[in-house]
C-alpha cells in the first residue's frame, strides 16, 4: 500500500488505492446514511472531459487496456501487492512452505502439503474430525499470505475431483516476518480461540475489497439507508462521524428510479437472478433483493478482475479507453446518482481520492470494543482503529483530509520501499506539510512550534501528528493516520500512553503533562489522569500503560520497550506472552527477542495456560535473563 508519492502535488497524479488487509463483512449491520433525492433538475452532468458513467458492468474495460498508454505505471502495478491481492493458486508465487508442516492450536491441527502442482490443507479438529481442503486461491502477499480452498475430503482423487461445497477461507496464515504459520484470526484483536474451523465462505466475505467489482454492486446498502442488511459489498464510510461522511444521492425522481432500477436489474441478471419490473417491485424491495442475491450468488466468474485492478479505484474506464480525451475520475460518475460531502457539496479531488481509498481501508476489525480517543466501536462516533486496514478512515477523522489526500504520501501502483517511507518522517515529510502550513517554512518557526531542534526527530511533522502507535502486520508499530496534535485533550485524557512518551520513554506522566501545559498553555485535569494512570503520576508513562492500559495501548508500550532493548523492562513483558489477546502476545514475543537478542521458542498461538506453564519452566531454570 504505502510507497511515497513525492511528486509535485499540484500536478496530475494517477494513483490506485485499495486494500491489503482482510476486509471482513461487519458482524452486525451498522446504521447507514439514508440516500436522498436531489431537488428538481434531472440527472447531474459530469464535468466536461470526464467519463459520464463508471459504475456499471459495461463501463469496465479491464486493466490490460491501460498498458497501451500507461506502460510504466502498468508495469509497476503489475508487480505490486495490489495486483496480487487475490491470485489463483496455480498462477501464484507462494512463499508459504507446503512441505508437511503442521500447525497446532489448542488440540486442533492444520497440516500443509503439496502433491504435484496442487496444494492442500488438512484440518484435524475436535469438532469437525478430519477435513481435507484443496487450496484454490491465495490472498495477500506483502506481509502474509492467507488461503482459500474447497473441501475434497471424500474425493477419490483430491487433486482433480470436484469439491464438496463452496470455497472457504482457511484458518491459517503464513507470516513473512517470522516465517511461520499463525491462526488467521490473530492478525486482529480477537481473544483466544478454542480451535480451528474453516470459513467463512470466500465469495461472501473477502471478495469485495480484494478484487474488482462494478461499483454499483457495492452501493446497494448506501442507497437503501439505515437498517440495510450486511453483505460483502459493504464498503461505506458510515463509521465516520456524520460531519465527515459522504452520502450517495439519487438524481432521478424518487418515484421513478427507472434508470438505476434497470442498471441494478442488469447486474442481478449477471448473477442469475431475474428481477421484477419497477411497478412490481418497489425501490426499497429491489435494493434488499440486490443485497440478498449478491450475498448468496456472487462468484469469482462475476468479477471484473481478480485482484485489485486499475478500475477498482479509477472507476470503469471503457469510455476513456475508447476516447482518451474523456478522463477517468475518482468517485462515482453516473446519470443516476452522485456522491456528496456531508455539507451537500460535490467532493473535491483530495476528498474523492480519500473516499476511494476508504472503500477498503476503513474497517474497525472484529468485535474488539475499543478505539483511540477513548472510544468504543459501538459508539455513534468511534475513534480511530488500532490495527492495520483502517488508515484511510482514520485519515478522514483528522484535520487535513479535505485538502490533502492519501496520494500526497502514497503511490499504490508500486510496492512499499521502507527507506522512502522512513524519509517521510524527516525533511521530505515536512515539505509536504509546509505546502499548506507555509508559516513553518523556516527552522526558527519549526523550533518555536515544536519546542525541539528543527533538524531533530522532535520536529518531524509526521512523527508528532501521525505517531507510530498502531499494530502492524509484521509486529511493528505503524503510524496512526488521524492527523492531530499530541496535546489534544481527547488524547491526553482518554488514551494511554501520552504520545510524547513514544519518544520520551523515560519520562513520568506528570513531567510530560506539565511540560505540555507550559509549552502550549493548556491545563489537563489531574483527576482524569489518575483514572488512567493511578494515584501516583510520577510513574513512568509506558510502565503505567502496561499495567493499567487497554490491550491496544499495552501493545504500544510493549513494542517501544522492545525497541529500546532495556533489560529492566523484561519483568513487565513476560506476563504479556499469555495476554488474553493473542496479537499482543506476538508483540511481546518480538519485544523480548529484541531485548535479549535470542530466539524465544514459545508459540503465541498456544493457550494462555500452556504459555504460562512454559514461562514458569523457564523461570525455574533461570533461563529468562539475556
Amino acid at each position: 500500500m504505502h510507497s511515497p508519492e513525492l511528486r509535485n502535488l499540484s500536478g496530475p497524479l494517477i494513483v490506485v488505492c485499495a486494500s491489503f488487509a482482510l476486509a471482513c463483512v461487519p458482524s452486525a449491520p451498522i446504521a447507514k446514511v439514508k440516500a436522498v433525492t436531489l431537488a428538481e433538475g434531472g440527472p447531474k452532468k459530469s464535468s466536461p472531459g470526464h467519463v459520464t458513467s463508471n459504475i456499471l458492468r459495461q463501463d469496465y474495460a479491464g486493466s490490460a487496456v491501460c498498458q497501451q498508454c500507461h506502460l510504466d505505471i502498468y508495469r509497476e502495478w503489475e508487480s505490486s501487492p495490489m495486483r496480487h491481492m487475490t491470485r489463483n493458486v496455480g498462477e501464484a508465487h507462494i512463499k508459504a512452505p507446503f512441505d508437511g508442516t503442521t500447525f497446532r492450536l489448542n488440540g486442533d491441527s492444520a497440516s500443509v502439503r503439496q502433491k504435484g502442482a496442487q496444494k492442500f490443507v488438512q484440518l484435524r479438529t475436535n469438532r469437525g474430525g478430519v477435513q481435507l481442503y484443496r487450496v484454490t486461491r491465495v490472498i495477500g502477499g506483502r506481509y502474509r499470505e492467507d488461503f482459500v480452498g474447497v473441501e475434497v475430503s471424500s474425493a477419490p482423487d483430491p487433486s482433480s475431483d470436484p469439491a464438496h461445497g463452496p470455497e472457504k477461507v482457511l484458518p491459517l496464515s503464513y507470516v513473512f516476518s517470522t516465517q511461520s504459520f499463525r491462526y488467521k484470526g490473530y492478525s486482529v484483536m480477537l481473544p483466544e480461540r478454542p480451535g480451528l474451523v474453516a470459513g467463512p465462505v470466500w465469495a461472501e466475505s473477502c471478495i469485495g475489497c480484494h478484487n474488482t467489482l462494478p461499483q454499483v454492486s457495492l452501493l446497494y446498502d448506501d442507497l437503501l439507508g439505515p437498517g440495510a442488511p450486511s453483505y460483502q459489498g459493504h464498503v461505506g464510510d458510515n463509521l465516520l462521524p456524520a460531519s465527515r461522511q459522504s452520502r450517495i444521492v439519487t438524481t432521478e425522481p424518487e418515484e421513478e428510479h427507472s434508470g438505476l432500477h434497470r442498471a441494478i436489474e442488469d447486474e442481478l441478471e449477471t448473477l442469475g437472478e431475474k428481477t421484477k419490473t419497477l411497478e412490481e417491485l418497489p425501490w426499497p424491495a429491489l435494493l434488499k433483493q440486490a443485497i440478498e442475491v449478491t450475498r448468496k450468488r456472487l462468484q469469482a466468474r462475476q468479477l471484473i478482475e481478480m485482484g485489485v485492478g486499475c478500475e477498482a479505484c479509477h472507476g470503469g474506464a471503457s469510455a476513456h479507453a475508447e476516447d482518451p480525451r474523456l478522463l477517468p475520475s475518482f468517485g462515482e460518475e453516473s446519470p443516476f446518482l452522485q456522491r456528496l460531502t456531508a455539507d451537500g457539496q460535490p467532493a473535491n479531488r483530495a476528498q474523492r481520492i480519500n473516499q476511494t481509498c476508504a472503500r477498503c481501508h476503513t474497517v474497525l476489525f472484529s468485535r474488539y470494543p475499543w478505539t483511540w480517543e477513548g472510544g468504543r466501536r459501538s459508539d455513534e462516533h468511534p475513534g480511530g482503529s488500532s490495527t492495520n486496514s483502517g488508515e484511510a478512515r482514520d485519515f478522514q477523522l483528522g484535520a487535513c483530509a479535505t485538502q490533502m489526500s492519501c496520494a500526497s504520501c502514497h503511490d499504490a501502483h508500486a510496492a512499499d520501499p521502507p527507506e522512502l517511507l522512513s524519509d517521510l518522517s524527516g525533511e521530505k515529510g515536512n515539505k509536504i506539510c509546509i505546502g499548506c502550513h507555509t508559516g513553518l517554512n523556516s527552522s526558527e518557526a519549526v523550533r518555536a512550534h515544536s519546542h525541539h531542534e528543527s533538524t531533530g526527530p522532535g520536529s518531524s511533522c509526521i512523527g508528532c501528528h501521525m505517531p507510530k502507535k498502531n499494530m502492524g502486520l509484521d509486529y511493528n508499530l505503524t503510524p496512526y493516520h488521524r492527523i492531530a496534535s499530541p496535546d489534544e485533550v481527547s488524547k491526553v485524557l482518554k488514551d494511554r500512553p501520552l504520545e510524547c512518551a513514544l519518544c520520551h520513554q523515560d519520562k513520568s506522566v506528570e513531567s510530560l503533562v506539565a511540560t505540555m501545559e507550559t509549552w502550549w498553555g493548556k491545563h489537563y485535569d489531574r483527576e482524569k489522569l489518575h483514572v488512567l494512570y493511578g494515584k501516583d503520576l510520577g510513574i513512568n508513562a509506558l510502565e503505567a500503560t502496561i499495567v493499567r492500559g487497554k490491550p491496544h495501548e499495552q501493545a504500544v508500550a510493549i513494542s517501544l520497550f522492545g525497541e529500546a532493548r532495556d533489560t529492566r523492562r523484561l519483568p513487565l513483558l513476560w506476563p504479556q506472552l499469555s495476554h488474553e489477546y493473542p496479537l499482543v502476545r506476538f508483540f511481546a514475543q518480538r519485544a523480548i527477542q529484541n531485548i535479549t537478542g535470542l530466539p524465544l521458542n514459545i508459540d503465541p498461538n498456544q493457550s494462555a495456560s500452556e504459555i504460562s506453564r512454559q514461562v514458569n519452566d523457564l523461570e525455574k531454570g533461570n533461563r529468562l535473563a539475556p
